[in-house]
């Protein structure tokens, strides 16, 4: 059997190491405009980047930015119009940064560019310096932007999103608390396993998978235990990065489509969401990715020829032992609300489809009442 066509995408330049992110402003020396997009929390660390030029730095950007959110930073760069743009956050704020600079000066709307490949190019050029280890949006080509008259999330992909120069400076995650750092560090993890054990899975990127949820492995807990551990914070950044490029050409599948509805319903981090739903689908997706769950069972210290349900109890074990409720109902959810947020999920198919085992409605649901 040949393996299906890819094609790869990172950023063109990426610095990686403790106080990297000075290294942005010997870079961009000629710039002359400069938008900034972070939070008010990463707007702390702009004095950072070393930046010469006129600086003006756009930080309304809530856990799961919406289309209001977009438009804004699009007002603020259409006043500045800036010769860069500088994403200095999460997954949220690059998210936005890479909207921003492709359509700030642009003809084209929101609207024109959902979907894959329908951005018409990008004259700015982009940064984006990653201040948490989790979405790896750093690394790739989709923005994902909230619909709240819809409830669901409007994807948009495209070569013209990736970045010029990505930085991963680990000393940025130091003040990540430990309950985001976990819930992140999980996503991350998650990335990798879905892209893994996808039915697009490819050899190319099933390294990059290894590599992810092997670090995850390895330094979660420590990044947990001690903020300020470098080795550990320099190792999940990197395996957020892995799986930044995991989501381009395979993506996600059926764990990220159940953990939506959580965020765009019931206002959870994106982080948070995905770290509940996780093992419910490791599991479920088991009997048809049986060596490949093994792997990751074996890389994350879970035990091995695990059976469904102790391989289920290990996982969750895995997530509560950082810190991380995993119960629905702790976040708020009701039980009346699962079959609604069952619906969307499944009518995700940009992901479902991707899972190795179809699911059903009631198979989602089920998912939903076993986290509750």
């Amino acid at each position: 059997m040949t393996t299906a066509p890819i094609t790869l995408h990172q950023p063109r330049r990426l610095i990686v190491g403790a106080g990297t992110i000075s290294e942005v402003g010997s870079w961009a020396t000629d710039a002359t405009s400069i938008l900034v997009v972070a939070t008010p929390i990463t707007a702390g660390f702009v004095d950072r980047l070393k930046l010469k030029g006129r600086i003006v730095v756009f930080d309304a950007i809530p856990g799961e930015p919406d289309i209001a959110t977009l438009n804004a930073a699009l007002e603020v760069a259409r006043q500045q119009k800036p010769d860069l743009i500088v994403g200095l956050g999460g997954g949220s704020v690059l998210d936005v940064a890479k909207l921003v600079a492709v359509l700030w000066n642009s003809e084209q709307t929101l609207a024109d560019v959902a979907g894959p490949n329908r951005v018409a190019g990008r004259s700015t050029r982009l940064v984006q310096v990653a201040t948490t280890a989790g979405t790896g949006s750093e690394a790739g080509i989709r923005s994902l932007i909230t619909d709240p008259e819809k409830g669901n999330k409007i994807a948009v992909e495209s070569p013209h999103m990736i970045a010029d120069v990505a930085v991963l400076d680990p000393e940025l995650t130091y003040s990540v608390p430990p309950a985001v750092t976990a819930a992140t560090g999980v996503d991350a993890m998650a990335h990798c396993v879905e892209a893994f054990t996808n039915r697009r899975a490819h050899p190319m990127i099933d390294g990059f998978a290894r590599m992810g949820f092997r670090l995850v492995g390895k330094y979660l807990a420590r990044a947990v235990q001690d903020g300020t551990d470098t080795e550990a914070r320099e190792g999940m950044m990197l395996a957020s990065y892995y799986g930044g490029i995991c989501l381009g050409p395979v993506n996600t599948a059926a764990g990220h489509a159940i953990a939506y509805p959580l965020g765009t319903r019931l206002r959870l981090p994106h982080g948070l969401a995905n770290a509940i739903i996780f093992p419910y689908v490791l599991a479920f997706n088991q009997p048809v990715a049986v060596n490949k769950t093994a792997e990751v069972a074996q890389a994350l210290g879970l035990g091995e020829s695990l059976a469904a349900r102790e391989l289920l109890d290990a996982a969750c074990g895995f997530c509560r032992n950082l810190g991380i409720e995993m119960s629905l109902a702790a976040h708020g959810a009701k039980p009346d609300d699962l079959p609604l947020y069952a619906s969307e999920a499944h009518a995700n198919r940009r992901l479902m489809d991707n899972n190795p085992i179809d699911m059903s409605v009631e198979d989602v649901l089920a998912v939903y009442r076993a986290a509750f």
